[in-house]
């Protein structure tokens, strides 16, 4: 079941548009529903509980060890007024986060009794441009993005009872579009996530978001024990459990523009892909075959991953198995989110749900060296293997110390992207920014903000147009594979191939025409430096 108000167009009043179907005739409307790109974040997940791929490796290797997503109808139709209860609860949850209503001025939480706050009457609260809300389906709270759980109980009982109204009906709610607010649902393992915002974020996009949260819950516990406790109490409390990892949540959804953040991260989730630390072949190949020659030997391990700065230098992986975008975004969080990795060996288990949601990897995590801001991460599914990865770990640094790999990784942290991006990519001044994607890889060439994106305001504005953009690219019923936009201050190009996707932003000034010179010379700059910015093929142990 979809509740859905048809919101307002946010395209802009003032914009030429110009759009090509995948058939390639061209097209003058486009429809905003779910795209392929979207997907997965509303397939239900294989969540067997007696299967492990973990287990099943550590059987093979001979290592010691003591959706519900629900159907939803494609004509999915809107609540009517046949259901009192039903429209009261949409009101009531849109009046809970609406900016619109009148509100009273409480103050702040500091000036009033704890007990008696209420952060529906915050005006503050009440203007965040997005909020996260996760709780059971008991309707238990375990976290919202801004505020105390405890305060936000009566909302979190809205939610509930919307979820379990659709639910009577044997349908799924996905979706409410209520004063002018976006609110996108997802049900996981006797989890009800929500997104509620204001931006341009489509409902898929926040979906997408949403499976990334979900992931960074079954990262810290696991879908079977998470299962089994709430087989056995329906109310239990997950904050218990998750206490320490709220940390990670908060990173994970900090990376957009709702939460007065300027980062190119928001890039990577909206494409369901990651950054790759730009490198020399030669230079990524060494360090490759260093990890190779020292680790090929020690049977338990699973995965070695070497990032810098939310980026992948390199990947080496056994044989039949491989890491999920999904999987290396939440690794880079991890290793962004703590600081104490720093400064020693840290020996951690962790789930990489995409991999396998229902056991940990036990990983060896730790920088390469007080000079060089890289760091290394061994997974094996032994977890007694410490002291043998501490070893290997030496051994690496060694040797890439040796062949002045640390020295090339530092060079390319001193030096920003952007700059070496647009002074390589000559000829093209009036291009302001990009992201390709390469088709065949998951992986995202996106420069760094320069002006006038730098400013939170402005970056603001090219979220939206990216968002819009991958949007209407990804539209099931009619994708296009091109676009092309001259608004009020950019000209934005969206053009899909067999090959790539590319989605780019140039100066207000340029036409049509020299907009075609500066794509083909910037394709041909990457085509040129691709094994620079991209990872053909991960090695093998």
């Amino acid at each position: 079941m979809e509740i859905e108000q048809t919101p307002t167009s946010a395209s802009d009043t003032n914009s030429t548009c110009e759009y090509m179907d995948a058939e390639g005739e061209p097209d003058n409307e486009t429809e905003l529903s779910a795209g392929d790109l979207y997907q997965e974040a509303e397939h239900a997940e294989t969540e067997q509980l007696g299967h492990s791929i973990i287990s099943e490796l550590r059987d093979e290797l001979g290592t010691h060890a003591s959706k519900c997503d629900g159907a939803l109808s494609p004509n999915a139709s809107a609540a009517t007024g046949q259901s009192k209860d039903l429209a009261a609860s949409v009101e009531s949850l849109a009046l809970s986060t609406s900016t619109s209503a009148k509100t009273e001025d409480r103050g702040s939480a500091n000036e009033l009794d704890d007990d008696q706050y209420d952060y529906q009457h915050d005006s503050v609260w009440r203007g965040q441009k997005k909020h996260i809300f996760i709780l059971s389906e008991a309707g238990k709270p375990i976290y919202s993005l801004h505020g105390n759980e405890d305060k936000l109980v009566t909302l979190f009982g809205v939610i509930q009872a919307l979820v379990s109204f659709v639910q009577m009906g044997q349908d799924a709610i996905t979706s409410i579009h209520a004063g002018g607010i976006k609110f996108a649902f997802m049900q996981r393992n006797s989890l009800i996530l929500v997104a509620a915002t204001r931006t341009n974020m489509s409902i898929q996009q926040l979906q997408l978001q949403l499976s990334d949260v979900y992931y960074q819950i079954l990262s810290t516990l696991t879908y079977s024990h998470m299962s089994k406790i709430f087989e056995k109490r329906k109310n239990f409390d997950l904050r218990r459990l998750l206490s320490g990892s709220e940390r990670l949540i908060y990173n994970l959804l900090a990376n957009d523009s709702s939460n007065a953040r300027v980062s190119n991260n928001i890039f990577t989730f909206l494409t369901n892909s990651i950054r790759v630390f730009p490198l020399p072949m030669v230079v990524r190949s060494t360090i490759v075959n260093t990890i190779q020659s020292n680790c090929s030997k020690i049977k338990n391990l699973v995965f070695a991953v070497l990032i810098a700065n939310n980026k992948l230098i390199a990947l080496v992986r056994m044989k039949k198995y491989s890491i999920h975008p999904a999987d290396l975004r939440l690794i880079f969080n991890l290793i962004e989110c703590t600081e104490s990795f720093k400064s020693s060996e840290n020996w951690t288990p962790i789930c990489l749900p995409k991999f396998d949601m229902n056991g940990y990897l036990h990983a060896h995590v730790s920088y390469l060296s007080d000079d060089c801001q890289a760091c290394l991460l061994l997974m094996s599914v032994d977890r007694d293997a410490f002291h043998t990865l501490s070893e290997a770990k030496e051994r690496i640094t060694e040797k890439l110390r040796k062949s002045q790999c640390l020295k090339a990784i530092n060079d390319e942290l001193e030096q920003p992207f952007n700059v070496k991006l647009y002074q390589q990519v000559l000829g093209v001044p009036e291009l302001r920014h990009f992201l390709y994607k390469p088709r065949a890889t998951a992986q995202l060439l996106c420069p760094m903000l320069r002006h006038p994106y730098k400013s939170l305001p402005e970056f603001e504005r090219l979220e939206a147009i990216y968002c819009s953009l991958l949007h209407r690219i990804h539209n099931s019923s009619r994708p296009l594979k091109l676009i092309y936009e001259v608004k009020e201050r950019e000209v934005v190009l969206a053009w899909v191939t067999a090959t790539y996707e590319l989605y780019a932003v140039f100066e207000s000034i340029v036409d049509k025409a020299t907009v075609i010179k500066y794509v083909d010379k910037l394709i041909k700059w990457i085509e040129k430096e691709y094994d620079v910015y991209f990872i053909r093929n991960h090695a093998t142990f």
